[in-house]
């Protein structure tokens, strides 16, 4: 693979704050020290930096001086316990995004750039002094022309240049790491390095993230003590967000709530219900829910700011993961791993026993305390080795779920030492549970089966013909070589049979759903009702009988 040769400039720069750092034969092991002509004695040289400090400490230092895009990553892969040890987990956990805010004028600029007039048309009063600022954008204050109170989100110019530049650098060493590590190996390092180019591209487009705020105002509609900023969409654009402006008490500033008069047991309750109804019944959850993101409101209301990382989860994701929490209050560990199995994130070639031995010790552990005082952020923590030494796949938008379950249980604590997050769990698990026997959840998938089994009886004769005609051509034949070929043809025979008995089931079943919304349940019946009802008895006899004979098929036949 051949470097891109516009970017030798920005490779030069990383790989010298590499070798600084230490990580020159990682450098050389990829093969950058040929594409590059750097000797290799410059890649062996000692860190140019302090001996004392370990592996870990110099891998973060070094995401921080290379920037925003290895900072965004840094912070990725240090919710990856699948990737990275422990210790490196926990080191890069301590990344900052916080960088000085940039000078008004290049903010003006743009401002009127992307809203098309000067700035003093376009607002009645903006604050020059950045409310808060982080490596993509910063935020001032100001105030619409009819009096609206609002924050004015902009990406920090040029920024974008910089992000895609290092964007394709990652993609290049993602793809030598791929070819020539160990990583490579057991992971798919392109993929990963490909999500995060998707991910981080998303944050520099604003729109999204008003379109995400958008629809958390529609989900919580009916909530009174929760509130999400309106977005101004005539002052928005993908560089630009205006949203309603927040003046409120941050929910981890105890004393100051207490001294306004707000409830804090309530406040968790509030809190406690916000990402169980974003988590359990719309699969759709503010991925940083951080103290900073949610301010106390008059009247007890939360505000939720920064839609700007979000996670989804899917009917069968959510079904998933709440027959998971049942197992593990139920403490049953075997149950935990075959369900971690089914989920496709522990491999079905794992060593069950060390596992299981090894969740069993994390769960006896917190075995008998009531559940509030258990720290889900603790727990997250003594997980992390187990993920990695055994190699579970977790998906990205359970990592995400995990951080925001954490971070609302601190949360949750810290307004109300008694918070017990899962005795909030139970009504909105029953309702899942509920929602599962509902035609409009189960039946869009029925009936995609039912249009499968369609697809595979219509075109049966045309594939039968097919075949026959290529066996009456001589053009298709068998050769089987064992020393018991009649008992093999005859084994042959009973599963055509039984494939032609069960095509012949599906039609008749293909037949009567298509009958079944012309049922008219009044008395007395028509003749369409008793077709169905006899029909269902006849195909739910055969199906008996098609189930009985695989069942006897299965057992051993006696030897003639």
């Amino acid at each position: 693979m051949r470097l891109r040769p516009r970017h030798l400039r920005r490779y030069r720069q990383i790989t010298g704050i590499l070798v600084d750092y230490g990580f020159g034969a990682i450098l050389a092991q990829l093969g950058l020290s040929e594409r590059l002509n750097i000797p290799r004695r410059v890649l062996r040289r000692k860190p140019a930096i302090e001996e004392e400090l370990n592996q870990a400490q110099r891998l973060r230092l070094a995401l921080e001086e290379l920037g925003p895009t290895f900072i965004k990553m840094g912070q990725i892969l240090s919710t990856r316990a699948d990737l990275l040890p422990p210790d490196v987990i926990d080191e890069l956990r301590l990344l900052q995004d916080r960088v000085p805010p940039g000078p008004w004028e290049p903010i003006r600029e743009l401002i009127e750039l992307e809203l098309g007039a000067p700035i003093q048309e376009l607002f009645a009063h903006i604050d020059h002094n950045a409310l808060a600022a982080a490596s993509l954008a910063q935020v001032h204050a100001a105030v619409l022309p009819r009096g609206e109170e609002v924050v004015v989100k902009a990406l920090r110019p040029d920024i974008e240049v910089v992000i895609n530049l290092d964007l394709d650098i990652l993609s290049d060493l993602a793809q030598l790491a791929q070819e020539r590590t160990a990583l490579g190996e057991r992971y798919d390092v392109v993929d990963f390095a490909a999500e995060f180019a998707i991910s981080l591209q998303g944050e520099l487009d604003f729109r999204r993230e008003g379109r995400s705020a958008d629809q958390f105002r529609e989900n919580f509609a009916k909530e009174p003590h929760l509130k999400v900023p309106i977005i101004y969409w005539d002052y928005s654009t993908r560089r630009i967000l205006v949203q309603e402006q927040f003046n409120g008490i941050k929910i981890d500033d105890i004393a100051a709530l207490d001294t306004a008069g707000y409830d804090c047991k309530q406040l968790a309750d509030i809190a406690a219900r916000f990402v169980l109804k974003e988590v359990m019944e719309d699969g759709f959850f503010h991925a940083d829910p951080h103290p900073g993101n949610l301010l106390v409101l008059p009247g007890e209301v939360l505000g939720v700011l920064d839609f700007g990382a979000v996670g989804r989860l899917g009917t069968n994701d959510r079904v998933s993961l709440a027959r998971l929490l049942i197992l593990v209050v139920q403490n049953d560990v075997e149950g935990i791993v075959d369900q971690l199995m089914r989920m496709g994130i522990a491999d079905y070639g794992i060593d069950r026993t060390a596992l299981v031995r090894a969740l069993n010790r994390l769960l006896m552990k917190y075995y008998g305390l009531p559940i509030q005082e258990i720290p889900a952020t603790e727990v997250s923590r003594e997980l992390e080795p187990i993920v990695y030494k055994y190699k579970l796949r977790i998906p990205s938008n359970y990592l995400l779920l995990i951080k925001t379950i954490a971070i609302m249980q601190g949360v949750g604590l810290g307004l109300d030492p008694e918070f017990d997050m899962f005795a909030f769990t139970r009504p909105y698990l029953n309702r899942l549970f509920r929602q599962l026997l509902l035609p409009s959840t189960w039946g869009p998938g029925f009936m995609r089966m039912l249009t499968d089994w369609g697809d595979l009886v219509s075109g049966f004769p045309g594939r039968t013909t097919r075949i026959l005609g290529q066996l009456e051509r001589g053009d298709l034949g068998f050769e089987v070589d064992v020393p018991q070929v009649d008992d093999v043809v005859d084994r042959v025979d009973r599963i055509a049979n039984r494939i032609i008995y069960g095509v012949l089931l599906s039609a008749f079943i293909v037949a009567l759903a298509l009958l079944i919304p012309n049922m008219d349940l009044t008395w007395p019946w028509g003749i369409i009702n008793w077709i169905i009802i006899v029909g269902f008895l006849v195909i739910s006899a055969l199906g008996l009988q098609l189930l009985w004979s695989i069942f006897r098929s299965g057992k051993p036949r006696k030897k003639k």
